[in-house]
């Protein structure tokens, strides 16, 4: 099968500098889990690295690292009204945007004998999930009422779904609603969480941080990055992952397709251009495990498409049947790699 192979040691190192870098500002980090599948080394190595807290947005990974005996307080990104009941024992923190669901954590938190802590996430531009800026005050005096619940931060989401990037604006506008709340309420919120690996230029940049003490980064500890840009960040590990398939097909074919055009077996009509008679090679990887897009060759071969279990590949040389080729992957690659059953998970050495 093909393989992701994983060296933890750079995982380790980036987490170390990006903690010391943005500790020198007064800035925590959580280390996001959630595109390596919650894997338990791989948490720990960003623990070793320096990280306060571990997040993930499903409750599976969280289980999987608390059976595995992570000694750090685990966060859980996405909160689901059905999922109450195993987020309050499972996690430590959640982020929440909706009273009804806040009710059902705080019922089953007195269930549970326990406190559980709550992070309140407020929109700012990206829509994706956050309370609107004018209704905050009246959400929070209503999560206050909870009393198994304990209110320890605020945060807010960027450059996710909207693509809308952290800025001195929105980063100023977070901490003044951050200290209104505080004023307001005679609150000392302990987590003042402006965003993810999106961050990185605002943080780099900005005079002034504000009341901005928290980072949920993901993408920057694992591939070594600035998402806003995919530019990667001077001093970090950018090959930590790195994806191996075996070629099983190596053959001169023509460059067009011949016969009638119909649809391909995902409903599109592919277009194609002559280049004569070319290189293909064919690796044991396909759609099924990751978008082909997702991938470059460390072989400079192209990459011409990909069926269910078939990545077709083309260059100026052919390769030994059972070969191995290596590929570099982007965030939704490695999350794809990462998820996929067929795709084995091996921890290598440099």
């Amino acid at each position: 099968m093909p393989r992701i192979e994983i060296i933890l040691a750079q995982i380790q190192e980036n987490a170390r500098i990006l903690s010391e870098l943005y500790a020198s500002r007064g800035v925590s980090l959580m280390g996001v889990s959630k595109a390596v599948l919650g894997d338990p080394a791989i948490a720990q190595a960003m623990i070793q690295g320096g990280v306060s807290f571990i997040a993930d947005s499903r409750l599976e990974n969280l289980e999987r690292m608390r059976k595995a005996g992570l000694k750090t307080q685990l966060v859980l990104l996405r909160t689901a009204l059905s999922e109450a009941e195993a987020a309050v024992r499972v996690a430590d923190i959640s982020l929440n945007t909706e009273f009804e669901t806040l009710k059902r954590l705080s019922h089953y938190a007195e269930q549970q004998r326990r406190q559980h802590q709550v992070i309140v996430m407020v929109e700012l531009g990206d829509l994706r999930e956050g309370v609107m800026p004018r209704d905050l005050p009246q959400f929070v005096q209503r999560t206050l009422t909870l009393s198994n619940l304990k209110l320890v931060g605020v945060g807010c989401n960027l450059a996710c779904y909207g693509a809308i990037k952290p800025s001195e604006k929105n980063m100023a506008e977070l901490s003044q609603l951050v200290s209104d709340l505080e004023r307001q309420f005679c609150l000392d919120l302990s987590i003042h969480s402006g965003g993810n690996s999106a961050n990185y230029q605002w943080f780099k940049t900005a005079q002034s941080l504000g009341n901005i003490n928290n980072l949920r980064l993901g993408e920057s500890i694992l591939l070594g990055c600035d998402t806003v840009n995919r530019i990667a960040i001077p001093g970090l590990h950018h090959q930590a992952f790195q994806l191996v398939a075996e070629v099983i097909e190596s053959k001169t074919k023509p460059s067009l397709p011949w016969g009638e055009v119909c649809q391909d077996a995902f409903g599109s009509v592919p277009q194609f251009s002559e280049r004569g008679i070319e290189n293909r090679t064919i690796v044991a990887l396909g759609k099924q495990d990751i978008a082909s897009a997702s991938l470059q060759s460390k072989q400079k071969l192209n990459i011409l498409g990909a069926s269910s279990d078939h990545l077709i590949l083309g260059g100026e040389q052919l390769f030994t049947i059972g070969q191995e080729l290596q590929f570099s992957l982007d965030y939704g690659g490695l999350l794809a790699a990462m998820t996929s059953p067929f795709v084995e998970k091996r921890f290598v050495s440099v």
